[in-house]
């Protein structure tokens, strides 16, 4: 299962604290209801007066957007402030984009040992290293999950459909899921060619739906 991108998540609420002269503590609410904290260190103290009139400015005209989507507004938006609170919003944008990208991309595996008890597997222990070796790696297979980012409904690769040899004598049934109609990740399950398509295939898919459905009555 990929997590949702951190592009996909939207902001709720921003906050500031000041700490200390030149030291401000940036406070950042998704709407999925995380908390990111990070330090600010600024060329000049802003009072508390300013530190609220700043987040009330990015609370009434940025809540509800990505971060991506905020950098795009604001880069044209800082033209139209005061020169002093421009170094505040640049870094709040900075500083927020860095918490995106140090939460990168989740990865959740479970249940490969299961592969261990399939005949058709575990009678070929070369391929069997090869495909535990992909799931440490990793990255090839968000690749293959991402694919089903940008399809609609169930896929299924069987064998070298998927474009991975370790996966040769495997299938794999992706699906993606969503918040508020937005596809924000996606998740799949990796079998034996000869595996019971008639149960996994509805499986992955209510789960895909019923994720989607839980994610978007937080919001």
């Amino acid at each position: 299962m990929v997590a949702p991108r951190k592009d996909a998540v939207r902001i709720r609420q921003f906050e500031f604290i000041s700490l200390a002269e030149n030291r401000i503590l940036l406070i950042i609410v998704t709407t999925g209801g995380d908390v990111q904290n990070r330090l600010l260190l600024t060329r000049r103290s802003y009072t508390p007066a300013e530190l609220n009139g700043a987040a009330s400015y990015l609370n009434e005209h940025l809540a509800g957007l990505s971060f991506e989507e905020i950098r795009r507004r604001l880069g044209d938006e800082l033209r139209q402030l005061r020169s002093d609170m421009t170094e505040l919003m640049t870094a709040t944008v900075d500083a927020g984009t860095e918490a995106a990208e140090d939460d990168a991309t989740s990865y959740v595996i479970s249940g490969e040992t299961n592969l261990l008890d399939i005949d058709d597997l575990s009678s070929n222990m070369s391929r069997l290293r090869e495909l535990f070796k992909l799931f440490e790696q990793r990255t090839s297979l968000i690749q293959l999950l991402d694919l089903s980012n940008r399809a609609e409904g169930v896929q299924i690769y069987i064998g070298g459909e998927s474009g991975l040899a370790p996966l040769d004598g495997c299938s794999v049934i992706t699906a993606p899921y969503e918040v508020d109609g937005q596809v924000v990740g996606s998740l799949g399950v990796i079998g034996p060619t000869r595996m019971a398509y008639d149960r996994v295939i509805p499986i992955v898919d209510i789960t895909a739906r019923l994720l989607s459905n839980a994610l978007s009555s937080r919001h």
